[in-house]
């Protein structure tokens, strides 16, 4: 009887964040912004917000991401909005990657989203650890 070839354990979430910063800065993403989530969501423990000049561009850094996430046996990564060219989004488990044109970017300010708390429904300016 066969057997069975036990599955490469997932990576860390900071081993997978290493792995996309380094991507992004391979490709030359702009304006790359990490941040924290844990103890703020449980989506996902870090979430990453670049740019990039054109669609083309978009495409390429998303396609040479997956790629490596794949390779580094990342389980489920996959991308969502690569038709639209604005805003692309990339699901790494406990990294979520938003990649964004420039203007896009500024229209949704979705890291601005995360830098205020909310407390009893009200908004309150994030204090620094």
């Amino acid at each position: 009887m066969a057997r069975k070839k036990k599955a490469a354990p997932q990576p860390t979430a900071e081993a997978i964040l290493a792995l996309v910063e380094e991507s992004l800065d391979e490709d030359k993403a702009d304006d790359v912004k990490v941040v924290p989530l844990a103890g703020k969501s449980d989506i996902a423990d870090f979430m990453v917000v670049a740019s990039g000049t054109s669609s083309r561009r978009l495409d390429s850094i998303t396609e040479h991401l997956i790629e490596r996430l794949k390779a580094a046996g990342v389980k489920g990564s996959h991308a969502e909005g690569r038709r639209s060219g604005e805003w692309v989004l990339v699901d790494a488990g406990d990294v979520i990657v938003h990649l964004f044109r420039p203007e896009s970017r500024e229209h949704y300010a979705i890291e601005k989203l995360w830098e205020t708390e909310f407390v009893n429904g009200a908004s309150q300016e994030a204090v620094p650890a």
